[in-house]
C-alpha cells in the first residue's frame, strides 16, 4: 500500500511509431509501481491498456485507455496513445489532456517518419516532452550512434541523462550522466546557463537541475534517457524524471465552476457508456447534473445535460478534482470532444478524416443491424461519422486504410455483422454559387397530401463558416416543433447537395412559412423542407470543391530531382525551396506547397523509393480549391 500522501496528479502519454514498445512500456511502469500484479504480453495478448479484442489479435493500440501508479508523492495517469498513423485522431484527442509526454524510441530501428511527425507536433505545441529510448538489450542496438541520428533527424535540443554499457545484448544496463554534462546542451535554449558556460563561474548542478527542469517544461529541452521495457532497465531513472522535471498543474479553488474534456467514450458492461472526462478547475461528484457544450462541424453549439450516476476517480477516491481523470457512468448522450464549462480549451490542430467510404452488409438480412451499429459507434464517437447512403449503404469518413479493418472486425465481434467496405475516395464539398428562392404552398401534393407552407433562401455564406440556418419569418408564426423540424431537416439536407457533396459555407433563411392548425404535422414539414432547399440550391447553383493539403518535405540533396519532378506530375504548387543541414551522404533540402489531398496518398507512398527512405513528409489540410 503507499504510504506517502498523494499531492499531486500528472497526466501523461506515451507516443511512438508502430512497434517502438508502448504497451510494454506502460505494463513495466504499471508493475515496478505495483499497480499490477504480473507483467501483460503484447505477444499474449494480456495487456492491461489494450483491452479490446480486435486490439490483442492485431497487437497494436487502437484507442486510448487510461492506467495509472504512484511515485512518491505523484499520482500518475498513463494515456497510452496509437502509434498506427491511420488512428492519429486518437492521439491528437488525447494530447489535449496531457501535462507532458513521452516518445518512444526503439534503439534499434530508430528515428522513424512517424516518430519525426510525432516530435514535431509536440514542439509546435510545447507540451513538455521526455525521450526514452527503449530495446537497448536487443541486438542491433545502437546508443552514441543513435543520439547523433537523434540530434540530427529528430531535434538538436536533447539532454542525454542516461548512458549504456554493453549496448544490444542481454547484459545491457544504464548509467547515470553527470549532470555537468549537460551544460553544453541547457546552455544552447537558456541565456543563463549560456552565460555562466562562457564568462563563468562554471553553473553549479543545482543551477543546471531548475535551468533543466524550466526548459523542460516551456518545451525547449527534451531529457533523454535509455532502457528496456521488458528488462527494466532505466525505468526507474524515466519515473524519476517525470516526477522531477515535467511541470505540475496548478491548483484551482474547489468551488470554482468545473471545466474539463471528454476524450474517451467506452461501452459500460450494463450496455450504456463510460466516459473519460479530464478536470482543469472545479470539482465533480456522483449524482451531479452536469452540462457539457458540443460545438457541430456548422459552427452550432448546443447543451448536452445529463447527471453522474458513477464516479471512478483513476488512482484514487472521492470526488474528481482538478488535474485529475475519472470514468463517469450515467451519461447516455455524451460524446468524445465535448466541453464542461467553457468551449474555449486548448485543441489540437491537426487534418479531420479525408477519406470516404461506402459500407454495406454482405447480406441483405442484416443491412437494418449494420446502419444500427454505425450509428450506435458514431454516436459514441464524433471521429466516426456515418450517414445514409443510397441503395441501403452507409457513408463513412476515414483516415485510412486500417481503420475499415477495425471497423470490419467490430461490426463482426461486437455486433454479428458481416460488412464489405469500397475503395476510399476523397471527400469534396460544394458551396453556393450564387443566390436562390423557392417555395410550396399548402396544402402540397405529391404522392400524399401535405399541409405545410416553406420557402427558403440559399445565399453564400463566409468562408469557414458552416452552414447556417436563419430566419425572416415572424416569430411565433409556427409552433417551435414546426421550426425545429424545419431546422433538422435542412442541416441533414445538405450532407448531400445537388452534386452528392456536402453543402457547407452557407446561408439557409426561412422566408416563408404556413400550416393548418388542426392538420399540419412535423412531419409534413420534414418532407417538404428537402424538396423546397433542394430546389433552391439549384436556382442558387453550387461548385465543388476538393480538399489541399499543405505539404513540407525534407530530402537528402540527392533525390531533389526525382521527387520535385513527381510532385510536379501531381500537380503540386510548389512554395519555398531551401537548403539546410547535412546528411551522411550529402545535404538536406526543405521543401514546401500545396497538393490535392487525393493525390497525397500517392506521394508518400512513392517517396521512400525515391529517398532510400530518408524522406519525411508533413501534410495538414489547408482549405480547398474549385475543380476545374
Amino acid at each position: 500500500m503507499h504510504s506517502v500522501p498523494i499531492s499531486h496528479t500528472l497526466n501523461i502519454g506515451i507516443l511512438a511509431h508502430v512497434d517502438a514498445g508502448k504497451t510494454s512500456l506502460t505494463e513495466r511502469l504499471l508493475f515496478d509501481a505495483g499497480a499490477i500484479d504480473r507483467l501483460g504480453s503484447v505477444d499474449a495478448g494480456d495487456t492491461r491498456t489494450d483491452d479490446g479484442a480486435i486490439e490483442r489479435e492485431r497487437g497494436i493500440t487502437i484507442r486510448s485507455a487510461v492506467a495509472a501508479f504512484t511515485a512518491a508523492d505523484t499520482q500518475i495517469n498513463l494515456i497510452d496513445t496509437p502509434g498506427h498513423s491511420d488512428f492519429v485522431a486518437e492521439v491528437e484527442r488525447a494530447l489535449e489532456v496531457l501535462d507532458g509526454a513521452v516518445l518512444l524510441l526503439s534503439a534499434v530501428e530508430g528515428v522513424q517518419a512517424q516518430t519525426r511527425v510525432l516530435m514535431r507536433t509536440l514542439r509546435r505545441l510545447r507540451l513538455p516532452t521526455l525521450v526514452f529510448v527503449n530495446k537497448i538489450d536487443r541486438a542491433g542496438a545502437r546508443s552514441e550512434a543513435l543520439l547523433t541520428d537523434i540530434r540530427r533527424r529528430l531535434t538538436p535540443h536533447i539532454v542525454p541523462l542516461t548512458d549504456v554499457d554493453a549496448v544490444g545484448t542481454p547484459a545491457a544496463r544504464t548509467r547515470p550522466r553527470p549532470l555537468t554534462a549537460t551544460a553544453e546542451a541547457i546552455a544552447e535554449v537558456d541565456p543563463d546557463i549560456l552565460a555562466a558556460v562562457v564568462d563563468g563561474p562554471a553553473p553549479t548542478p543545482d543551477e543546471l537541475a531548475k535551468a533543466l527542469a524550466a526548459r523542460t517544461a516551456d518545451g525547449s529541452l527534451h531529457p533523454l534517457l535509455f532502457g528496456s521495457a521488458l528488462g527494466g532497465q532505466g525505468v526507474p531513472e524515466l519515473v524519476e524524471a517525470l516526477t522531477r522535471l515535467l511541470p505540475r498543474p496548478t491548483p484551482t479553488a474547489a468551488d470554482a465552476p468545473p471545466r474539463g474534456t471528454v476524450f474517451a467514450v467506452r461501452p459500460a458492461p450494463d450496455g450504456g457508456r463510460t466516459a473519460y472526462l479530464r478536470l482543469y478547475e472545479g470539482e465533480v461528484t456522483e449524482r451531479q447534473r452536469l452540462t457539457f457544450l458540443r460545438r457541430a462541424a456548422d459552427g452550432r453549439t448546443t447543451e448536452v445535460p445529463g447527471r453522474v450516476t458513477g464516479l471512478d476517480v483513476i488512482g484514487r477516491r472521492g470526488p474528481l478534482t482538478a488535474g485529475n481523470i475519472a470514468a463517469l457512468t450515467g451519461l447516455t448522450t455524451v460524446r468524445v470532444g465535448d466541453r464542461l464549462g467553457e468551449l474555449t480549451d486548448r485543441a489540437p490542430q491537426f487534418a479531420p478524416p479525408t477519406l470516404e467510404t461506402l459500407v454495406r452488409a454482405r447480406h441483405p438480412e442484416q443491412s437494418a443491424r449494420l446502419r444500427a451499429a454505425l450509428l450506435t459507434l458514431a454516436d459514441q464517437d464524433p471521429l466516426i461519422h456515418a450517414r445514409p447512403a443510397p441503395e441501403g449503404s452507409t457513408a463513412l469518413l476515414l483516415y485510412g486504410e486500417v481503420q475499415k479493418e477495425v471497423l470490419a472486425a467490430t461490426l463482426a465481434q461486437d455486433f454479428g455483422v458481416d460488412a464489405e467496405f469500397e475503395a476510399s475516395r476523397v471527400r469534396f464539398l460544394e458551396r453556393p454559387a450564387g443566390t436562390g428562392e423557392a417555395y410550396e404552398e399548402l396544402p402540397w401534393l405529391d404522392r400524399t397530401r401535405c399541409f405545410a407552407t416553406v420557402g427558403l433562401r440559399v445565399e453564400p455564406g463566409p468562408l469557414g463558416s458552416g452552414a447556417v440556418f436563419t430566419y425572416e419569418t415572424e416569430l411565433g408564426a409556427l409552433p417551435r416543433a414546426f421550426h425545429q423540424a424545419i431546422e433538422d431537416t435542412v442541416h441533414a439536407s445538405l450532407l448531400a447537395g445537388p452534386h452528392e457533396w456536402p453543402v457547407t459555407d452557407c446561408r439557409v433563411v426561412l422566408v416563408r412559412s404556413g400550416f393548418v392548425g388542426p392538420l399540419s404535422t412535423a412531419a409534413d414539414f420534414r418532407a417538404l423542407t428537402p424538396v423546397v432547399l433542394r430546389r433552391a440550391l439549384e436556382r442558387a447553383g453550387t461548385r465543388v470543391y476538393e480538399p489541399y493539403h499543405a505539404f513540407e518535405l525534407e530530402i537528402p540533396s540527392t533525390a531533389l530531382a526525382p521527387v520535385t519532378g513527381l510532385l510536379a506530375s501531381l500537380g503540386a504548387e510548389f512554395g519555398p525551396t531551401t537548403a539546410g543541414g547535412t546528411t551522411e551522404g550529402g545535404g538536406i533540402w526543405h521543401l514546401t506547397g500545396a497538393l490535392a489531398a487525393r493525390r497525397v496518398r500517392e506521394a508518400e507512398l512513392r517517396l521512400p523509393g525515391l529517398t532510400h527512405g530518408e524522406g519525411v513528409w508533413w501534410s495538414r489540410p489547408s482549405g480547398d480549391r474549385a475543380l476545374r
